[in-house]
């Protein structure tokens, strides 16, 4: 057995490969290829003189000697790095971190708290991806992002989540819209996030129980697509309070009377149970100290 000759980024990557579960995810985790793990892992098998790795049909799993190396060096390189932070803190911290948001936190919460990381972690690069919650999640879980900030609940056993606050929902439409809507027609087109999203539910719920056309239903994925469309005359949307505040103001988009009440959406800060760089942990631990609510007040 050859110890002097086993690297950090030996057990590095073989840490990653339990975490994420394939080869390929740990490779674009670590910013490689998956030919490359593939030959760290190879080596590793090969300086420790055994067998890490069996092939399960078309998956390579842990082998009980894999498992065993996982589960002991998890904690030993954890502290490594906890003490390479002591010596500099968190503004010596480096690498990058992969943050998932949806629309809402990214228009009102994530910028200032973006801000304050790079502040305190200049030399950690950030990696910001948009999208819907159910992307958001299976980024997540297959490891193309590290942390998300997404609307629940979110319940999965591989992930953690910790509550940020609650969005108001409001019914809006142009002047012209509202005032046809409340002379009695019907037909007017309504306008929600896709079926995926939290607030696609709500939106055929509240349609059930209002005198809207249900036929009248469109689906589009980017909420600020439809405050233009909104904005154009184009139907009746559901919109998160935070997100159309400067329309409202300004008189581009009214709320409309009488409408069903609509059911705020909660918002949680989530990353993977496995996931113990200190880092990351620090990250989240921020992250889940925000509400929502303070951040649009």
């Amino acid at each position: 057995m050859s110890i002097n000759r086993v690297s950090l980024y030996h057990l590095e990557t073989l840490l990653w490969i339990d975490r994420l579960g394939t080869f390929s995810a740990a490779a674009e985790r670590l910013n490689t290829t998956q030919p490359a793990v593939s030959a760290r892992m190879r080596e590793l098998e090969q300086r420790l003189g055994t067998t890490l790795f069996h092939r399960d049909g078309r998956v390579m799993a842990l082998t009980s000697a894999g498992r065993k190396l996982v589960r002991d060096c998890d904690p030993l390189l954890r502290d490594m790095q906890v003490a390479l932070l002591g010596s500099g803190g968190f503004g010596e911290a480096s690498g990058v971190v992969r943050i998932g948001a949806g629309e809402i936190a990214a228009a009102s919460c994530l910028p200032a708290f973006v801000a304050a990381l790079k502040a305190d972690m200049p030399n950690v690069g950030l990696e910001i991806e948009i999208d819907l919650t159910a992307n958001l999640i299976q980024q997540l879980l297959t490891g193309r992002t590290d942390m998300a900030f997404a609307a629940g609940p979110i319940a999965h056993p591989a992930l953690k989540t910790r509550p940020i606050g609650e969005v108001e929902l409001v019914w809006l439409a142009s002047a012209a819209v509202a005032a046809a809507f409340a002379a009695g027609e019907a037909k007017l087109p309504v306008w929600s996030l896709a079926s995926h999203s939290p607030i696609h539910g709500r939106m055929r719920d509240a349609i059930q129980a209002s005198r809207i056309a249900p036929k009248s239903l469109n689906l589009c994925n980017n909420a600020r697509t439809m405050i233009d469309i909104a904005k154009a005359g184009g139907g009746i949307g559901i919109f998160p309070r935070p997100m159309v505040r400067g329309e409202v103001a300004g008189g581009a988009l009214v709320e409309i009377a009488a409408m069903p009440a609509l059911a705020p959406v909660e918002f949680h800060v989530a990353m993977r149970v496995s996931d113990t760089e200190p880092v990351l942990a620090e990250i989240f631990a921020r992250a889940a100290m925000l509400d929502i609510a303070d951040v649009l007040g």
